[in-house]
């Protein structure tokens, strides 16, 4: 039974990223959101984003709001923020565990398949 879940790290401070809004959308034909979450103190989801019972295969994009988060964050950036929004389209082909980590500074970010 598929799942998707994911969280967010800060790299510049090697901490989790702490309420950082995350918008899941479906992507066919149309761009339509799916759910909304917000990262806790572990800069992890309370519940999956898809979990078993509304888990469809096909193409997502995960949408992390970290503009804010790094306004508030003792460390220095830029303004107008470099990054603001961050997008990662994923294709989810079979009924897995998806997990998607977001590694995140002010200067950059990664992410890799995770378990």
């Amino acid at each position: 039974m598929g799942k998707l879940t994911t969280h967010v790290l800060d790299t510049s401070q090697g901490i989790p990223g702490r309420a950082i809004p995350v918008r899941l959308f479906r992507i066919d034909e149309s761009r339509t959101q799916v759910t909304e979450a917000v990262t806790n103190h572990d800069g992890r989801c309370d519940a999956p984003l898809l979990d078993a019972d509304r888990f469809q295969r096909g193409t997502y994009e995960l949408e992390f709001a970290v503009a804010d988060y790094f306004r508030e964050q003792p460390i220095p950036t830029s303004e107008p923020p470099y990054l603001d929004l961050v997008t990662l389209r994923v294709t989810l082909t079979d009924d897995a565990h998806y997990h998607v980590p977001l590694l995140v500074s002010p200067w950059s970010y990664s992410t890799y398949r995770g378990s």
